[in-house]
């Protein structure tokens, strides 16, 4: 029988589910019959349902939701969408997401608090990405790259071909044992208890990518990454990054070298790629450069944000700010003297890292001088500008004020997600519940699945005396990240409240809650259900 722990994220960065040299039996594995002059396709023939392998990543994907080193922050998140979403209709496009695995897969990223620079995929169409490759990388392409070779993994379902290659072991085993492999690296005696049987190397054995796969997901994330609009040099700054710590043995740092080895044949084809691509691309005009240095503030400034949420510690953000302040103190030149190359970027991101900084440390008034000039710094630049002004909120959120910004800032419809959840808790903390949950309610209509707006909205309905509502939303925000159990619990609260409250209760509202709590109490049954036949 399979027990499931609470396995810590840092495990996971692991990455058996990711790349290393498989066995030879993948290696020789046949492909169907593709079009004329196709390259053949590694995933086309693996005997694991989809749905059978979507249940796999639901399984972990709790253990992820539930790790204290998850993390969703919107505006990283808003950020990754930037990347995720045109790789996503590149690979729709060229026809290597198929529409079976898009409409039956999760696609979703999870950011992990880890300051170590990895990305990893996992069954089901789940992928992480720890913030310390967000802040590792130069420029969004890197970024791409990264993201358009794990995309590939999933699309030719390497996962799946791996899995089935033991096609005696069952789904829910399998889950256990993928967990208990990331584990045991770090714990034995915690992969032991998520593995019953002793599984762990065995699952090792059987989710490691192998060469060939690993080529595979070279080429097509490069061809995606092409076609959804990023530079190929991304990809070939990446490889230097990952070859130069290799040649220095690797520190720790780059989990992501582990799992994804190096060869001389790997670097050779992606240089190829790489030539052959800057042969077929014009010259860059003037909006384009415009764009490009427009891309490169509102990285900088997302990599500052992605290295201070990663908690670098008391003295790393002392020198954050320190840096902040000379750069404040010299000014913020539109040209560097010595290079002649716009300085904007690196204004911009020592600036909004100098500001983040200083309110982690509760230096608040320093936090929002240093706010206002990244706000300067990024006047020609609405992305940019539009994360300077939330930063301003999120500085005075954390110093316990009622922020100042949004009161000239209405929360339309047409926003981003970190807009209207920054907003919203700005809403929240001036008193203003009412005009919160109207537009919250409009929002998870579209997103039914976005767990912290569901959260909010819990608040602002009992910030507004609404406790069945608000207790509903908190049961959706369980059920939105795959805890059933839960949510069925807050359901059945809601219920005995609405019993215990017949004068003061919502009818319609109670309609609801009854209809969802058949459909909650529906998925838990089904998945006891499929965990015992799994078995």
């Amino acid at each position: 029988m399979a027990i499931f722990l609470l396995i810590p994220i840092k495990t996971l960065a692991l990455a058996a589910v990711l790349t290393i040299l498989a066995s030879p039996a993948v290696l020789h594995a046949q492909s169907p019959t593709r079009p004329s002059g196709a390259l053949p396709s590694l995933g086309d023939n693996s005997e694991l349902a989809a749905a059978a392998e979507r249940r796999i990543g639901d399984r972990i994907a709790v253990s992820i939701y539930r790790d204290p080193d998850y993390i969703d922050d919107p505006v990283l998140w808003d950020y990754l969408q930037t990347i995720w979403q045109p790789l996503m209709a590149a690979a729709r496009a060229r026809g290597e997401l198929s529409g079976e695995l898009d409409e039956r897969f999760a696609w979703q990223l999870f950011l992990i608090r880890d300051r170590t620079i990895n990305a990893f995929a996992l069954p089901g169409g789940y992928l992480g990405v720890h913030l310390g490759l967000i802040g590792a990388v130069s420029n969004q392409d890197e970024l791409a790259s990264v993201l358009g070779h794990e995309l590939s993994h999933v699309t030719q379902r390497h996962i799946s071909r791996l899995i089935s290659q033991q096609s005696r072991t069952t789904p829910l085993l399998i889950g256990a044992m993928i967990l208990g492999a990331l584990a045991a690296s770090k714990s034995p005696q915690v992969a032991s208890a998520a593995v019953a049987g002793g599984q762990a190397v065995a699952a090792q054995s059987q989710l490691n990518f192998s060469r060939d796969m690993e080529r595979e997901a070279d080429r097509i994330g490069f061809n995606v990454m092409l076609d959804a609009g990023f530079d190929a040099r991304g990809s070939a700054a990446m490889f230097e990054k990952l070859q130069q710590a290799s040649r220095l043995n690797d520190n720790g740092a780059f989990p992501y070298l582990r799992s994804h080895p190096l060869t001389t044949q790997r670097i050779a084809e992606a240089q190829a790629r790489l030539q052959l691509a800057a042969t077929e691309a014009p010259p860059p005009s003037a909006v384009t450069r415009q764009s490009l240095g427009n891309a490169r503030s509102l990285h900088s400034m997302m990599a500052a944000r992605a290295r201070i949420l990663a908690d670098p510690g008391v003295d790393a953000l002392r020198a954050m700010l320190a840096e902040a302040q000379r750069v404040s103190s010299a000014g913020t030149a539109n040209t560097s003297v010595n290079t002649g190359v716009s300085a904007a970027p690196m204004s911009a991101g020592s600036l909004y890292a100098g500001a983040l900084a200083a309110a982690k440390l509760r230096d608040f008034a320093v936090a929002q001088s240093l706010a206002e000039k990244v706000v300067a710094t990024t006047q020609t630049n609405p992305e940019a500008q539009s994360a300077a002004l939330l930063l301003q909120i999120e500085i005075d959120l954390l110093a316990g004020k009622v922020p100042a910004t949004f009161q000239v800032m209405d929360i339309g419809k047409s926003m981003q997600r970190a807009d209207l959840l920054t907003k919203a808790r700005a809403l929240l903390a001036a008193g203003r519940p009412q005009d919160v949950s109207g537009r919250l309610t409009t929002w998870i209509t579209d997103y039914p699945k976005d767990s912290t707006a569901w959260q909010l909205l819990a608040v602002a309905y009992g910030n507004q005396g609404q406790t069945v509502r608000a207790i509903r939303a908190d049961a959706e925000s369980r059920a939105a990240q795959l805890d059933y159990p839960a949510a069925l619990d807050r359901l059945r609260a809601a219920q005995n409240f609405m019993r215990s409250n017949p004068v003061s209760s919502d009818f319609v509202e109670g309609s609801i809650i009854d209809t969802r709590a058949r459909q909650i109490d529906s998925l838990v049954k089904q998945q006891a259900r499929q965990d015992k036949l799994d078995r």
